[in-house]
């Protein structure tokens, strides 16, 4: 009977030291996931920084910076403004004597609907 126990015994023990070992082996396996994500997420980060480096490498190749965009989108609008009120300031007088005839050239006729009303009467 002894022996028996002494078996049982061994086993109990056997059986500890494996579940020792497999959760040892679990947080091993952890650790690694852990690493690895880490790893993985620094290999994004460096990418991403190249990739941003290579766009704005792109970008001030190909379309030059912001603040010169913006200059040449304000030198445009000046431009244009300043057609403009050229062509305001030729076109003016005449525009002006052209609405001035409209206004002064009143030629009195009844209102079309006032008329159908006459001849339907």
């Amino acid at each position: 009977m002894a022996s028996q126990t002494q078996g049982i015994q061994q086993l109990l023990t056997a059986e500890k030291r494996a579940a020792e070992k497999v959760a040892e082996a679990r947080k091993r396996k952890q650790r690694r996931l852990k690493q690895a994500k880490e790893e993985a997420q620094e290999e994004i980060e460096k990418y991403r920084q190249e990739r941003d480096r290579q766009f704005k490498e792109f970008e001030s190749k190909h379309m030059g910076s912001k603040e010169s965009v913006a200059a040449k989108i304000d030198a445009d609008t000046r431009v244009k403004i300043d057609d403009m009120s050229r062509s305001i300031s030729t076109h003016r007088p005449v525009l002006i004597q052209e609405l001035l005839d409209l206004v002064y050239d009143i030629k009195p006729q009844l209102h079309k609907n006032y008329e159908l009303q006459l001849k339907n009467n």
